[in-house]
């Protein structure tokens, strides 16, 4: 592969849908995830789930979003996380932050 289409490839934007589960509701995980999804310059949303889960869009870099999840695993300190699951989604052009949804 040329050095070209290596820089191609590393700003590829790709896009992930994620449903954490736990104890990840009431610990600042929506508002920790957000800091850290601005801090990889990742957009997207996260919301609160009605069954005590949280779900996250992201999109940005492929290296950005392997770091997000990674991080989403974890949580934030009080955030004790049992599962995560993840799926490719359609990327969305029309995003320019990362925001906090009410769910």
């Amino acid at each position: 592969m040329s050095k070209w289409n290596c820089n191609i490839v590393a700003k590829m934007t790709i896009a992930t849908k994620i449903t954490v589960h736990g104890k990840v509701q009431g610990v600042f995980y929506r508002a920790s995830a957000q800091k850290k999804a601005q801090d990889l310059g990742i957009v997207g949303w996260i919301q609160n789930l009605v069954e005590g889960t949280v779900e996250i869009f992201a999109q940005g870099s492929e290296a950005a979003l392997i770091e997000f999840k990674a991080w989403c695993i974890e949580g934030p300190p009080q955030a004790k996380v049992s599962d995560l699951t993840s799926h490719e989604a359609e990327t969305n052009p029309s995003l320019t932050s990362f925001q906090i949804l009410n769910g």
